[in-house]
């Protein structure tokens, strides 16, 4: 995988197009992301941050001693997706409402609203990071989230840190307008999901910042992205990724199952005090699509190649 270039570039903030539709599109489809400063409600996001905090400092990642909302990570505690200790965590944060109710955040939804020139249909298949410090290895690795979402091309992410998220935090980078490639090959690769792009040839600028509370930024599934590493000495990232397309697209059903479909909706619904989000997709006039068998095949092949030759 190639290493980040010196000459990183900030993003552009189309906080000013927020209501311009033909313009949001004109950025979307130069560059293939969309900055946004202050876009979602910092008291959300920051009672997202506390209900995973809780998570954290109950299973014991978290350093005695210090203010858990700092989220300074205990000696020796270095856990990774998808290692068992890591997704018994996760399969509990995954269940919170704060969480789930995030990716519904109005501000950005009538942002996306906007975007597609339609009603937006949020994928129920929340993610979120937790990354521990100085364990480059698993830092995500370039890749486009297309191989792993199938349906819609015009499907976006959107990724937001749970926090202030300075570049030496691990905050998230683009390739700009990358998107323009179309699918490109990928190989095996540590870091979440598996998969990696060789972006060393491709003619394209890497473009990221500082992100602040309460920032997001939005770009395509075929927009080359990754994380940098995360340096801080003991500070763990956080961070999630949800995913947005317009309602009239066709949309794989597992966009619409919890992340890793280990836990049902039922179990994840079981302690939410109120019901007004709850399978909130299920009356909407959803059109499914099948996966593409050659995506499938290169994923398969890729993987396969990972587990036969990888040494952590």
């Amino acid at each position: 995988m190639t290493t980040l270039k010196p000459e990183l570039q900030p993003f552009t903030d189309s906080n000013n197009a927020l209501e311009d539709g033909a313009e949001l599109k004109r950025r979307m489809a130069q560059d293939g992301y969309l900055f946004f400063k202050n876009l979602v409600s910092q008291e959300r996001v920051w009672e997202t941050r506390r209900e995973i905090v809780g998570l954290l400092q109950s299973a014991g990642w978290l350093k005695e001693g210090r203010e858990p909302m700092d989220v300074i990570s205990a000696p020796g505690a270095n856990y990774v997706e998808p290692a068992p200790a890591y997704m018994q965590v996760y399969n509990e944060l995954i269940k919170g409402e704060a969480f789930n109710r995030l990716a519904l955040e109005p501000r950005l939804i009538q942002m996306l609203d906007t975007l597609f020139g339609e009603q937006t249909l949020a994928h129920s298949r929340n993610i979120a990071r937790i990354i521990f410090p100085q364990n480059t290895l698993y830092t995500t690795p370039s890749h486009q989230d297309y191989i792993h979402i199938q349906g819609t091309m015009d499907t976006y992410t959107a990724w937001m840190p749970l926090g202030d998220c300075p570049k030496e935090l691990g905050s998230l980078v683009v390739l700009q307008g990358s998107h323009r490639a179309g699918v490109l090959p990928v190989e095996a690769a540590y870091g979440a999901g598996g998969l990696g792009i060789d972006t060393e040839s491709l003619p394209y600028q890497w473009v990221g910042s500082d992100f602040e509370c309460g920032d997001v930024v939005v770009f395509h599934s075929l927009t080359v992205h990754k994380a940098l590493p995360n340096l801080a000495e003991e500070q763990i990232r956080l961070s999630v990724d949800f995913r947005y397309q317009p309602l009239s697209h066709p949309i794989d059903h597992s966009s619409l199952l919890p992340h890793h479909n280990k836990v049902a909706w039922e179990e994840i619904y079981a302690k939410w005090k109120s019901d007004d989000a709850k399978y909130y997709w299920s009356d909407l006039p959803i059109r499914y699509a099948g996966h593409d068998p050659k995506v499938l095949e290169v994923r398969a092949s890729a993987l396969q190649t990972k587990k036969e030759t990888a040494t952590p």
